[in-house]
């Protein structure tokens, strides 16, 4: 019986990676039916080669450990800070990840302004608590890049996926826009020149949002997957537009002309490009262009604040972020449909299907 199931279980897997992504299989099909009535073979799209997600050593900012002594820390019961070192200083508290170590440093900053406020001048905890509080905040930006970049639910958001997001499962979408729109407005308390009076718009359940949205993206590698998608598409748009255009003279149009040929190319292009392809690049799109701000936002703020990137950061970030990949991606389409635009315009054809 375990045999059985056991062969059942393998020939699913078997199936399952067989499978051919939708995406793949609805531009291979576009491009053979362009070559099959210009009368010629597909072109195989070149490999990519694309900037990739650099390791987490050359990510991570190094954090000095700033650390308060038990006894000093025992006075601070009156204003609520004794509970969180002590919280910190546990065995959990000890191997927390990148998103409770955020959450933990701002909670700490917060109490600690509290205790500031509470505590006399003349306390002789006072002037050590201020230099506290002035190393921590000036500590804020690493911690939050370390999170986002180096946290592996967050991490593993830029690392670029390997196959095209299918048609109509764009999974991830919605809960990244929420997790980075959130961190945008995180980023601008963090790096305010008063963070003292930012601070207080942050509520302990605002704080929480972090652990909230680690959750909602862990099972999810969406931007890596649009990435791709985007970068892929790109380079396929590009291998039918070439071939397209080195035959485009060979396609006959004019008054009393067999238009034969460019009539069947128009039926291609509305049945595959206009009905399906069109409207997943527009997704595309439209999805990158709701994050990129929140992106390119985020890692040039942070690094304008005591962070150097790594060359190979600096490369993806440009990329990805800041605006090579939309440009390329942009760029493919336009000189895609103007070849459609041509040929409709040489060949009298109305838009719209006839």
């Amino acid at each position: 019986m375990m045999k059985i199931l056991f062969l059942v279980f393998f020939c699913s897997l078997l199936l399952t990676s067989c499978k051919k992504n939708t995406t793949e299989v609805l531009l291979d099909t576009y491009q053979q039916r362009l070559a099959n009535v210009l009368d010629i073979n597909p072109a195989e799209t070149p490999a990519l080669t694309l900037p990739i997600y650099p390791g987490t050593r050359l990510l991570k900012q190094p954090i000095p450990d700033i650390r308060m002594g038990l006894l000093n820390a025992y006075e601070l019961r009156q204003c609520g800070l004794f509970q969180l070192i002590a919280e910190r200083n546990s065995v959990l508290g000890k191997v927390q990840d990148q998103t409770r170590q955020l959450r933990y440093e701002l909670l700490f900053l917060k109490q600690l302004d509290h205790c500031l406020k509470v505590l006399n001048n003349t306390n002789t905890l006072w002037p050590q608590l201020k230099d506290i509080y002035y190393q921590k905040q000036q500590q804020l930006p690493q911690v939050l890049w370390n999170m986002v970049f180096t946290g592996q639910e967050w991490r593993q958001q830029f690392t670029l996926g390997r196959q095209l997001l299918e048609q109509q499962q764009f999974g991830g979408y919605i809960e990244n826009l929420a997790a980075f729109d959130y961190l945008d407005t995180l980023t601008t308390t963090i790096t305010s020149h008063n963070l003292s009076n930012a601070l207080t718009t942050l509520t302990t359940s605002n704080i929480d949002l972090l652990l909230y949205h680690q959750q909602q993206i862990h099972n999810t590698q969406y931007l890596g997957q649009l990435f791709y998608s985007i970068a892929r598409v790109t380079a396929r748009l590009n291998t039918v537009t070439t071939q397209l255009i080195r035959h485009e003279q060979d396609v006959i149009c004019g008054k009393n002309i067999n238009q034969q040929q460019a009539q069947y190319l128009r039926n291609v292009f509305y049945k595959y490009y206009a009905k399906d392809i069109q409207p997943y690049l527009s997704k595309l799109h439209s999805q990158y262009q709701q994050l990129q701000p929140y992106l390119a936002s985020l890692y040039t703020t942070l690094a304008k604040h005591h962070i150097q990137p790594s060359s190979m950061m600096t490369v993806y970030a440009r990329y990805y972020f800041q605006g090579e990949l939309q440009h390329q991606f942009q760029q493919a389409t336009i000189e895609h449909v103007n070849y459609w635009q041509r040929l409709f315009k040489r060949c009298n054809f109305k838009v719209g299907l006839q």
